[in-house]
């Protein structure tokens, strides 16, 4: 009887066990960042998205109301009001679903959150911004109304209602809504994109800009255009715990005054 060879298997060395892990932990090496490059564009691409809708939610809000924009903070002290909701004690966080934007939204009338933003803290302590979806409203001068009594100095005439569009000067140079956060001990929820001055008197803000995709921030300006802005500078007042720069909260452009905020 005559018998076959045997079929010789080849298996592999270590050497080219090492070889071949090698390989594969190199292509992951270039291929994971550019696939969290890609997942942090198509977030930041919602968020973009959600920026805008509230940017024509609010020049809809204008059209039903004698061409104002919506209050930032109406009646203020009381505390009770905010752009993106409203509650029945200081004590309580605002609900979404009764802020005066919502029949301007879409079908559900909720704001989208910006999917990027995940420091909302839920504690009583710092919930009652929950709801803005992780935006800030330009209240220091769309917000509500003011008396300018120097080129820099103003006063409040009115929170209870939003500026009129008709004083929005140049609407595709001013900032109506922007990516937000504050920096207070954490980074929590906070639901106004302030200037870099205070309009009311001539000290810097703490800022509130949140620079979260990539070191940019999505704005919404008057006209309803998006784009991203990169973060330039930051500011410490040294008022609350935590440094903003850390968190990338601060400004974009290069001037320092509120050229990208206010009226002119």
């Amino acid at each position: 009887m005559i018998q076959r060879p045997k079929t010789l298997r080849h298996a592999f060395t270590l050497v080219e066990l090492l070889v071949t892990i090698s390989i594969i932990a190199l292509l992951l090496a270039i291929l994971l960042p550019n696939l969290s490059s890609a997942r942090e564009q198509a977030r930041s691409a919602v968020c973009a998205s959600n920026i805008r809708q509230l940017a024509i939610a609010n020049t809809a809000y204008a059209i039903d109301n004698g061409d104002h924009l919506v209050p930032g903070a109406r009646n203020f002290l009381a505390n009770l009001h905010r752009w993106h909701g409203t509650r029945s004690a200081v004590n309580e966080p605002f609900e979404p679903d009764q802020g005066p934007l919502v029949r301007y939204l879409t079908a559900d009338g909720r704001i989208r959150d910006c999917p990027t933003f995940r420091n909302r803290i839920e504690s009583a302590a710092t919930a009652f911004e929950l709801g803005n979806g992780g935006y800030g409203y330009n209240n220091a001068f769309l917000g509500r109304q003011l008396k300018q009594v120097t080129d820099t100095l103003y006063t409040v005439a009115t929170d209870r209602s939003g500026v009129s569009l008709t004083r929005v000067r140049t609407p595709a140079a001013t900032l109506m809504f922007a990516d937000s956060a504050f920096t207070s001990g954490q980074l929590i929820e906070y639901s106004f994109a302030e200037p870099r001055f205070h309009p009311e008197y001539p000290a810097r803000t703490d800022p509130s800009i949140h620079f979260r995709h990539r070191e940019r921030a999505n704005i919404a300006w008057a006209d309803g255009h998006v784009d991203r802005k990169r973060y330039t500078f930051s500011h410490r007042s040294g008022l609350y715990l935590g440094d903003p720069a850390r968190h990338r909260v601060g400004w974009f452009g290069q001037s320092d005054d509120n050229r990208m905020f206010d009226l002119d």
